[in-house]
């Protein structure tokens, strides 16, 4: 009972420093704002403007932002706004999914190749060949073998960024595996199991966390390229890319089919790359010493 209530005091402190720091971040600050603004429009948004996204009305069709239209229609008469905000809830949906499997399947082979040394050669190589092909690339490369889905979508890009992933907890783990504690908790006999779920991979969070902030950005960019080029979500789903992809055909008679989801892409990009740069100067130690 004396070492909780001597212990909880400091790491209560600690918990309040970095937050203070975290409201303290501009970066962080308007990113946070940004990435929240988003994802407050697509989970409240279709309950607001319950207009069906794939609702056809002809006499409507090319109609421009206006009071009754906020983000004009197309040119079959569908709402912008609704299949915007539909849209939305795929292409996050597709970053969540990336960036789960990028925690699951990156911090394992990361902890594997960091901290056995003689899987280190193998694991590297291969994260090594697939970093080789450029991002978009090698994705699109995937979900042409695999076929146009959204699922397809979600296995392209995993593929492409688990290996970054992986290489920067390897990072972490190469370094923090050498340190006083964790070859004490050798030494007492833990096993390896422990030693990386208890020891090792929770002072690797720092940099996991903003890796995968950045892995949600891209994902969610290079999911709207695939889409873009019917690799992705089918044309039936109103995804970002494929209303950027519809509305090309008619940029000249209607620069709002192209511009307002390219516009919630640019907003949704900006917002978590911001964030991504405020949380590492938040959680890096070396920045902390800077700033202490």
């Amino acid at each position: 009972m004396t070492d909780i209530v001597a212990t909880a005091p400091p790491r209560f402190a600690r918990t309040r420093a970095t937050l203070r720091r975290m409201f303290a971040n501009r970066s962080f600050m308007l990113g946070a704002i940004l990435f929240g603004f988003i994802c407050l429009a697509t989970l409240f948004g279709p309950m607001l403007i319950p207009t069906d996204p794939n609702a056809l009305s002809i006499r409507n069709r090319f109609q421009p932002p206006s009071l009754t239209f906020l983000l004009g229609t197309d040119n079959l008469g569908r709402d912008m706004l609704a299949r915007v905000l539909y849209g939305a809830r795929l292409s996050l949906a597709i970053g969540l999914a990336v960036i789960l499997l990028n925690a699951l399947f990156g911090v394992l082979l990361g902890a594997l190749a960091g901290y056995y040394r003689r899987l280190d050669n193998i694991l590297m190589r291969i994260a090594d060949a697939l970093m080789a092909f450029p991002a978009v690339l090698l994705a699109i490369g995937i979900a042409a073998a695999l076929g146009p889905s959204a699922m397809t979508a979600v296995i392209a890009l995993s593929v492409v960024y688990i290996p970054r992933t992986a290489r920067v907890v390897r990072a972490s783990i190469l370094v923090v595996r050498e340190l006083d504690y964790v070859q004490a908790a050798r030494a007492a006999g833990a096993t390896d199991l422990r030693i990386l779920w208890k020891h090792i991979l929770p002072n690797c969070m720092a940099p996991l966390i903003v890796q995968l902030s950045f892995v949600f950005a891209y994902a969610i960019l290079s999911e709207a390229v695939l889409s873009f080029l019917g690799l992705g979500a089918p044309p039936t789903v109103p995804s970002w890319g494929v209303l950027i992809s519809e509305g090309r055909t008619y940029m000249r008679e209607a620069t709002w089919l192209t511009l307002v989801p390219g516009i919630a892409i640019a907003i949704t990009v900006l917002g978590l790359n911001l964030l991504g740069d405020g949380l590492r100067d938040v959680l890096d130690p070396r920045m902390k010493v800077e700033q202490g």
